[in-house]
């Protein structure tokens, strides 16, 4: 499943879950269980190979001033 769609599945399982009382039943919280996973897989490949800002370098501040 590509990252889109995991993110779109979710945020319709949001949705969900808000309608049924902030309630899943148990296959709706198997399947967020899942993407959630996927997610944070996501998210540690990104980090792992510096596919994410960190913000700026503190030599870089410090000489702009």
């Amino acid at each position: 499943m590509r990252p889109a769609e995991v993110l779109k599945r979710m945020k319709e399982l949001k949705e969900v879950w808000s309608k049924q009382n902030f309630r899943f039943s148990k296959e709706q919280q198997a399947e967020y269980d899942n993407l959630l996973k996927l997610r944070y897989e996501r998210v540690k490949y990104m980090h792992d190979n510096g596919l994410v800002w960190k913000g700026p370098n503190k030599k870089t501040v410090e000489t702009s001033k």
